[in-house]
C-alpha cells in the first residue's frame, strides 16, 4: 500500500511509552496506521486493540491494513468513539493521540486544508459532516469570524482579516481565502500570513480544542492502572490544554492519581526534523495512570 502519513516521535514513544507483549491498546487518531503498527508489533494483542478515525478515506485504509486482524476499528471522531468505549467499560493499558494533520488531509488539494493549491474551502476531517470552512467562511457574523481568528489562531490581525471577509463575500476557493489574509499582512513574512487563519477555520470546522477538552478525562478513565497515555500536540493551544490536565491529575499532591513520565514535552530530534520537515512542532507527553 502506498505510504500516506510519515508517524512523528516514534523512537520516542516506544521509549516513554514503553508497550509491552499482550498489552491493550487504543489508539485516537490512527489515520494510516504508523504508530499502531509499531505498537501492536510489540504487543501483539490485535484482539484487545482499538483503532478510531473519524476520515473515511483513512478509516478504508485501515480496514484494507488490518483485514487479516483481529483489531477493533471504528470511523468516529475521538469523542464519540471515547464515549462509547467508556459506555462499554473498556479499559486499555497504552492510549495514544496523534492529534496532527494527516499528510494526506494537506496534500490533498480537494480537502481544502492547504493554502499552498486552489481548491474549494473544505477542511473537513470528516467529510460526511455538514460543517464546513465554505460555511464558516461565508456564513458567520464578523463578530464570530474575530473570535474564531483570535481565539483559535492567535491571530494579531483578526479585526482586520474579518473586516476583510465580510467585504469581500462570497469566498470561495482557499486561493481567495490567502489573498484576503495577504492584504491584512503585506510584503514578506516568515510565516505565510494566511497560515494562522486557515488553522483557526480548521478548529473551528472540526470542534478540535472542545473536543480535546472533553476527552482528556475520559481517556484517562480508559486507563488501566499503570495504563500510559501519550499525547501529541501541534500547535500551542492544544499543548496547553494537555499540560493543563496532566498537571491536575499529576500534580505534587500524595493523592495524585498519576506520575508525569516526562516532566517536558518531547520535541523531534535533528535527523527526524529534516527527514520530515511537519514534524517541527510536534511536542509528546506521557502520563503514568497510579
Amino acid at each position: 500500500m502506498e505510504q500516506y502519513h510519515v508517524a512523528v516521535l516514534k523512537k520516542e514513544i516506544l521509549d516513554l511509552v514503553n508497550p509491552q507483549k499482550d498489552e491493550s491498546y487504543l489508539d485516537l487518531t490512527a489515520g494510516y496506521g504508523g504508530h499502531a503498527s509499531m505498537v501492536m508489533q510489540i504487543t501483539t494483542n490485535y484482539q484487545s486493540s482499538f483503532l478510531i478515525d473519524r476520515d473515511p478515506t483513512a478509516f478504508e485504509y485501515l480496514k484494507q491494513k488490518y483485514k487479516d486482524r483481529a483489531v477493533h476499528l471504528m470511523n468516529l471522531d475521538f469523542l464519540s468513539a471515547s464515549q462509547q468505549l467508556q459506555n462499554q467499560q473498556k479499559k486499555f493499558d497504552i492510549i495514544l493521540a496523534d492529534l496532527g494533520m494527516s499528510s494526506q488531509h494537506i496534500n490533498d488539494p480537494k480537502r481544502g486544508f492547504s493554502f499552498l493549491s486552489n481548491s474549494s474551502l473544505d477542511m473537513r476531517m470528516d467529510s460526511n459532516q455538514e460543517l464546513n470552512a465554505f460555511k464558516v467562511v461565508n456564513n458567520y457574523s464578523q463578530q464570530s469570524l474575530q473570535k474564531i481568528l483570535k481565539d483559535y489562531g492567535e491571530e494579531p490581525k483578526a479585526v482586520l482579516i474579518a473586516s476583510l471577509i465580510i467585504k469581500n463575500r462570497p469566498i470561495y476557493s482557499t486561493h481567495d481565502l490567502a489573498l484576503i489574509c495577504q492584504k491584512a499582512w503585506p510584503g514578506y513574512h516568515k510565516i505565510h500570513p494566511a497560515t494562522r487563519t486557515f488553522q483557526a477555520i480548521r478548529i473551528e470546522v472540526n470542534d478540535e480544542l472542545n473536543q480535546l477538552q472533553l476527552s482528556l478525562p475520559i481517556w484517562f478513565e480508559l486507563l488501566n492502572s499503570a495504563g500510559r497515555l501519550a499525547i501529541i500536540t501541534f500547535h500551542s493551544l492544544e499543548d496547553r490544554i494537555v499540560k493543563r490536565f496532566f498537571k491536575e491529575i499529576a500534580g505534587p499532591y500524595l493523592d495524585s492519581q498519576a506520575t508525569l513520565i516526562n516532566k517536558k514535552p518531547v520535541i523531534v530530534n535533528q535527523q527526524e526534523l529534516v527527514n520530515n520537515p511537519r514534524s517541527r512542532s510536534a511536542k509528546l507527553r506521557v502520563v503514568l495512570k497510579k
